[in-house]
C-alpha cells in the first residue's frame, strides 16, 4: 500500500469513530412487531412472519439534521425469558422503544411493568423513550384506544406514537424521533452542535 493510500484510509477510519452512534433498543411483548417495525425502518420491506430465536442487531448509517450518525438497534424478540441477558441489553440501551399492537390489550398492560425494569436496570433516567403503539393498519381490530395510549404516555412525560410495520406509516417519525431525543440526553442537540458547544462558552441556540 502506498503512503498515500495509508493516508486515505486512516482518514476514513478516523471519520467513521467520529460519527456518532446511537443505540436503540426495542421492547414489548412477542408478537407486537418489533421486528417487523425494525426490518420495516432497514430494509423497507414488510416481514409479517419473522420469529427469531436469538436477539438480532442492525446499523444503518443516517443523515440526522444533516448530520451523518450510526443508529444501532437491538431488537430483544426471544429474549424476554432471560434476564440477565435482558437487562445487559438495557444497560447498554440509549433510547427505547417501547412497543404494544393496538389490537392486543394484553401488550399494552404489560408496557407498565417493562418500563418499570428499564427503570431499575438503568439506575437514572437519562435515557429516551417512546411509546409505541404498533399496527395502526388493523384499525377495525382495534382494542387499545389513542386516547388510552395518549394518556398513558402523559403521565410518564413521554411521546406516543402509532405505528404500522405494513404500511410504513410513522415507522422512520418513530426511530428519527427517537434518535433525537437520545442526542438531546447526550447533551448534543439534533443537528451535531453539541460537540461545537462544549469548545465555546457562548453559543447559539438552534430552533428545531
Amino acid at each position: 500500500m502506498s503512503l498515500w493510500a495509508f493516508h486515505l484510509s486512516a482518514m476514513a477510519k478516523r471519520k467513521e469513530t467520529s460519527v456518532d452512534l446511537h443505540r436503540i433498543i426495542m421492547v414489548g411483548m412477542a408478537g407486537v412487531g418489533k421486528s417487523a417495525l425494525t426490518l420495516q425502518y432497514m430494509y423497507d420491506e414488510f416481514v409479517e412472519n419473522y420469529e427469531p430465536t436469538k436477539a438480532d442487531s442492525y446499523r444503518k448509517k443516517v443523515v440526522l439534521e444533516g448530520e451523518e450518525c450510526n443508529i444501532d438497534i437491538l431488537d430483544t424478540a426471544g429474549q424476554e425469558d432471560y434476564a440477565a441477558i435482558r437487562d445487559n441489553y438495557f444497560r447498554s440501551g440509549e433510547g427505547f422503544l417501547l412497543v404494544f399492537s393496538i389490537t392486543e390489550s394484553e401488550s399494552f398492560q404489560a408496557l407498565d411493568d417493562l418500563r418499570e425494569h428499564i427503570l431499575r436496570v438503568k439506575n437514572d433516567d437519562k435515557f429516551a423513550l417512546i411509546m409505541t403503539g404498533n399496527k395502526a393498519d388493523l384499525e377495525d381490530q382495534r382494542r387499545v384506544s389513542t386516547a388510552e395510549a395518549q394518556a398513558q404516555a402523559t403521565r410518564w412525560g413521554v411521546p406516543y406514537v402509532e405505528t404500522s410495520a405494513k404500511t410504513k406509516d410513522n415507522v422512520d417519525k418513530a426511530f428519527f424521533d427517537l434518535m433525537r431525543m437520545v442526542k438531546a440526553t447526550k447533551g448534543e442537540p439534533a443537528g451535531g452542535q453539541g460537540k461545537k458547544n462544549k469548545k465555546k462558552k457562548k453559543s447559539k441556540c438552534t430552533i428545531l
